[in-house]
């Protein structure tokens, strides 16, 4: 058993009372604290740490009873062990002080030897019990903090899911919408600024895009150098996919504009769209990856890469679900990587 001091809180309405008990624990070497009453104690343990608090139970006012029911049912001073002291010596009044949380119970006139052996095993199981919290606490801010570095990985939904099953995680949605965004002639001008510079510049612009994905209800899937990707439609369904891909878009190419009059760079984004299927699922077993695939990722790819600076071009598909909402430019056939000959579309703007 541990001989380190505690504070302890005497508290009865006889002074004589209070006086003996504060000598016989000052020589055990545990600082005191009194109070003549229950609500002078009740006011002092708001203010003052507290490891054990020793309670008589007959006093005006307030009885010990009373006094001990305010501190278990206040959960910020459940925790302090509880020692009844009291002339009752009925097995009644025990009972109710045990019912009630008390710690232990004490007969006045006390044994000084049991008096020392009870006050050191309650303060030993408060010392147990506050490393405990102290290493619960510790486990849960662990658990928030690995929390937090999961979901900067993977989607919540997806996230819950392998934690409660860690089994291959795979998926098939019928109908999502998928944006490719790549700043144009970025290696160019890379090469002309430090690596600092650089990631400076990336994460700057990437965190505003992260914000617009929020905003809009999108799941970022990945960057790749200074290409973006963002999905609309999983890993929870939303009937609006489109719609949201196309305003993140154009907010998108605002962003940039309003992040080159700011730093002065020039900095012009290709994007590219297409809806239709696709099947998303995690990968790895150390680092997971939360990613798609399928012929709607591959040509929305495509929509970016054959694209042109500062526009945003959709496959007939993504022109299909939003050409009544949204203002588009027709600009013909292009021949598509893997694809052929496809009819693609600008999108301007909203109507």
């Amino acid at each position: 058993m541990s001989d380190e001091p505690g504070i302890v809180l005497i508290v009865d309405d006889i002074e004589t009372n209070r006086d003996l008990l504060a000598r016989r624990l000052q020589r055990q070497g545990h600082r005191i604290v009194m109070a003549e009453n229950g609500q002078q104690a009740l006011a002092l343990l708001k203010e003052q740490p507290v490891d054990l608090v020793l309670l008589d139970i007959m006093m005006p006012f307030m009885t010990g009873y009373e006094v001990l029911e305010h501190l278990k049912a206040n959960p910020a001073l459940s925790h302090i062990p509880v020692i009844m002291i009291s002339a009752l010596n009925d097995i009644d009044s025990v009972v109710r002080c045990v019912e009630l949380g008390a710690e232990d119970y004490l007969f006045k006139p006390f044994n000084p030897t049991l008096l020392k052996a009870r006050t050191e095993a309650s303060l030993e199981k408060k010392r147990l019990r506050d490393r405990e919290r102290a290493f619960l606490k510790e486990l849960q801010i662990e658990q928030e903090k690995s929390e937090r570095l999961l979901l900067n990985i993977l989607p919540k939904p997806v996230a819950d899911q392998l934690k409660q099953n860690p089994s291959t995680i795979a998926e098939s949605f019928p109908e999502a919408t998928v944006l490719f965004a790549d700043i144009v002639g970025f290696t160019h001008l890379s090469a002309q600024k430090s690596p600092i510079e650089i990631v400076t510049l990336l994460n700057k612009i990437f965190s505003a895009f992260d914000q617009l994905a929020d905003r809009h209800g999108l799941e970022k899937i990945k960057t790749i150098g200074d290409a973006y990707m963002v999905v609309g439609g999983l890993p929870m369904p939303n009937p609006n996919h489109a719609e949201a891909i196309a305003a993140m878009a154009l907010d998108m190419q605002a962003a940039i504009d309003t992040f080159n009059q700011e730093t002065g760079e020039a900095f012009i984004m290709r994007i590219g769209i297409s809806t239709g299927p696709v099947v998303a699922g995690v990968i790895g077993t150390h680092k997971f990856t939360y990613d798609l695939w399928g012929d709607t990722v591959n040509m929305a790819s495509r929509m970016e890469s054959h694209g042109i600076a500062g526009r945003i071009q959709v496959t007939g598909s993504t022109y299909d679900r939003l050409h009544d909402k949204y203002v588009f430019e027709e600009r013909g056939t292009i021949d598509v990587k893997g694809k052929g000959e496809m009819l693609t579309y600008w999108l301007k703007g909203k109507k």
